[in-house]
């Protein structure tokens, strides 16, 4: 049974640093693609990052240079560090598995190309998410 637990969200100020984990057990963790969303509060969820398993990684727009999206597979944790944090990155945080072509399906959204609804369906065993809030 795959089990994704996401943990590290917390109130922060604006400028801020944080770093989100995801706990993952009951998969082979490094052959597979992993991504992080968030959604805020009366907002429709969004896909923030994703890393492939060569460790690729690719970002939407509003958080590029700021967040990295990192693994440790031998711990299996994906980990989302998150910098110059605003109050419009506060959101609950999750990590969700990829399926196949997973990576290339977030680039053509983060590139505007597809909607939410064309790379919902390339993840998988979602986690619960983690509360992110940044205060101004």
């Amino acid at each position: 049974q795959v089990q994704m637990v996401e943990s590290g969200g917390e109130l922060v100020e604006t400028g801020g640093t944080l770093r989100v984990s995801c706990t993952v057990s009951g998969l082979a963790f490094g052959d597979l693609a992993m991504g992080w969303f968030r959604q805020a509060p009366g907002k429709e969820r969004e896909g923030v990052a994703t890393i492939d398993n060569d460790g690729d990684t690719r970002y939407r727009d509003s958080v590029k240079g700021r967040f990295t999206a990192s693994e440790d597979n031998a711990n299996k944790i994906l980990y989302l560090e998150m910098n110059s944090l605003t109050p419009d990155d506060t959101a609950m945080y999750y990590c969700a598995v990829g399926t196949s072509g997973a990576c290339i399906t977030m680039g053509r959204y983060f590139a505007g190309r597809f909607d939410l609804e064309d790379i919902t369906p390339r993840f998988a065993s979602w986690g619960q998410g983690t509360q992110v809030t940044v205060s101004s």
